[in-house]
């Protein structure tokens, strides 16, 4: 029940509701205990007026009317206990979806690397659903329970307190079964969502690689890997239910073993005619009574289990959900200083290791840019030219070194501000399933974009003639991640969202290998007329790409081993120029294929 206290701040939140729900149950429970002491007065009534002239058809239809009236007050308060307590429940699922997701937006770029896709969904979707029925029919139940047992031993008492004593013998033994099964639904609880969890990761992964699967023909292997996880979260599944179906037929043979104690001790009380110091004669209308308030009893705590089980649930999905509630983001924005980045980027001796590993993926980098100059970075497979991209959005912090403006470390600066002048094309372009127009203005904030605008950024990311030979246009819909565009034309759709930004940091991150090399050519040299107005960082594994930067660096296990411009970097005759002679040799090869 721990991780539930979270929870606690939202029936604050709706205080009103949840207290006005507890009245209503009060009052509903109220009218319901009235109706077996009223159908025990009738009955002793009518024993007493047995031999005698009675219009009893009269007195039936008087005491039905009122017994009737007696019900449809408790059917109201009960209907207002549940706008009141079930509609807060659902406020409060909605206020924690939303904190949630909020959760997720701050949270930084090493979070994602830890914590599957399935399983965020799975928190935000099942999770909270299950903690809702904690808040809503959960807690409902509860309430009703307790005031209808106050209410309804209150009323036991009041006739026999020695019956009462003996038909609630069996409450204890049920208490004890309830404590015991529910510490073993718990553990049970979690184990069923952690693998409900993984399945929805498979899944996900499944759906999101389908291309994959079928291009090397894996759907048996991958059917059966979700077959085989399915069939595991069915098994615990069936665990659970299995002991959870136990509560109710216990405890309704014990609420049945407390009607038998009624009947029989009531009956003895009657036929001997005994009652004990401070109690009432024991009449028929009372053992009915006391039956019905057994009866009644009887659905509360039949529901015990299934409360149990929602309340162990609950608790090990808040449990899960606190694990990504209560983590701190490690890139914080507790800042408001606006950026001058105009004045320029210094990285001075940056080192970085990734979250939870030993090894540096960058050793001692140092460089700087300004405005109208353009750095260029080139190096290897893992040698950690994204990192640096990474660094520069500051996704992440440096292990040791400073990144800085003006002498100031970047995290004095308003991250916001800081985000809100620069423009990142990822190696790894994403696009939504949405028009080309929405993923265009997708980085502008605040501001409509004309179509004149929209074509002027696409033309200088020579995509606008692509765009323009679909049915639709900018109004096109593309798939999932852009699944209906090429790999070159999802890139340079990415490069017009960036340029439509209007950057003063334009951060590049390999993102024109897919084109080729005329296309790049052109997108180059579209670039370079603007280049005076911002800081460009172009990250790339073709020379062709970067051979008129202001200046290049060569990265090689995350150390910078050369640096300087095209012309010196050639010179020098170490890496970078046997870089630039292996790439012209490929490139002789392939235009002499071309030409067989």
């Amino acid at each position: 029940m721990k991780s539930l206290r979270y929870i606690n701040k939202y029936f604050v939140k709706y205080k009103w509701r949840f207290l006005f729900g507890i009245l209503f149950t009060v009052v509903s429970n109220y009218f319901g205990v009235q109706m077996p002491a009223f159908f025990s007065s009738a009955i002793d009534q009518f024993q007493e007026q047995i031999n005698q002239p009675t219009n009893y058809l009269w007195l039936a239809l008087e005491l039905g009317a009122i017994y009737m009236g007696f019900s449809l007050l408790k059917g109201f308060f009960l209907f207002l206990m549940r706008q009141t307590i079930i509609v807060m429940s659902r406020y409060i699922e909605f206020d924690l979806k939303k904190e949630i997701y909020g959760q997720y937006q701050a949270l930084d770029q090493s979070f994602y690397k830890q914590n599957a896709t399935g399983d965020l969904m799975n928190r935000i979707s099942e999770d909270v659903g299950l903690v809702r029925m904690y808040t809503g029919p959960g807690m409902m139940y509860t309430i009703n329970l307790a005031v209808g047992f106050i209410l309804i031993v209150g009323k036991m008492i009041s006739i026999s307190p020695s019956l009462t004593l003996f038909v609630l013998l069996p409450l204890p033994i049920m208490s004890i079964l309830i404590y015991k099964v529910s510490s073993t639904m718990n553990k049970m609880s979690l184990e069923v969502q952690k693998e409900q969890s993984y399945l929805s990761t498979l899944a996900q992964e499944s759906f999101a690689g389908i291309r994959i699967i079928k291009a090397y023909q894996r759907e048996e292997q991958i059917t059966e890997k979700v077959s085989e996880s399915a069939e595991r979260y069915k098994k615990q599944s069936m665990r659970l239910v299995l002991v959870n179906a136990f509560f109710s037929p216990t405890i309704v043979f014990l609420i049945g073993l407390s009607s038998m104690i009624a009947i029989y001790y009531g009956g003895l009380l009657i036929i001997e005619n005994k009652t004990t110091v401070g109690e009432k004669k024991m009449t028929v209308g009372g053992i009915v009574a006391f039956i019905m308030y057994v009866t009644n009893l009887t659905w509360p705590f039949a529901s015990l289990g299934w409360i149990s089980s929602i309340i162990q649930r609950a608790a090990a999905s808040q449990q899960r959900i606190n694990e990504f509630l209560l983590r701190k983001p490690q890139i914080e924005d507790l800042s408001n200083v606006p950026c001058p980045l105009e004045n320029g980027l210094q990285f001075d001796n940056v080192s970085f290791a990734y979250p939870g590993s030993d090894t540096s993926v960058l050793q001692n980098i140092s460089f700087e840019i300004h405005r109208g100059q353009t750095l260029a970075i080139i190096g290897a497979t893992g040698s950690g030219k994204s990192t640096i991209c990474s660094l520069l959005a500051r996704h992440f912090d440096p292990t040791t070194g400073q990144i800085s403006i003006d002498s100031k470390a970047l995290p004095y600066y308003s991250l916001q501000n800081y985000r809100h002048k620069i423009g990142l094309v990822p190696q790894d372009v994403f696009l939504f399933s949405d028009t080309i127009a929405d993923n265009l203005k997708f980085g502008v904030e605040h501001k409509e974009l004309s179509t004149e605008e929209l074509e002027a950024a696409c033309k200088k990311a020579h995509v606008l003639h692509n765009i323009q030979d679909f049915q639709d246009g900018f109004q096109t819909i593309l798939g999932e991640r852009g699944v209906n565009l090429s790999g070159g034309q999802k890139q340079r759709i990415s490069i017009a969202r960036a340029l439509l930004r209007k950057p003063e940091l334009l951060i590049l991150d390999d993102c024109l290998s897919a084109v080729d090399t005329e296309t790049e050519e052109i997108i180059l040299d579209e670039l370079q007329k603007e280049a005076a107005t911002r800081a460009t960082i172009i990250v790339s594994h073709r020379i062709s790409s970067i051979r008129n930067a202001t200046n290049i660096i060569v990265l090689d296990q995350g150390r910078i081993i050369e640096s300087g411009t095209h012309e010196a970097l050639l010179s020098q005759k170490g890496a970078y120029s046997d870089m630039y002679q292996f790439q012209l040799e490929q490139e002789k090869d392939a235009q002499t294929k071309k030409e067989d």
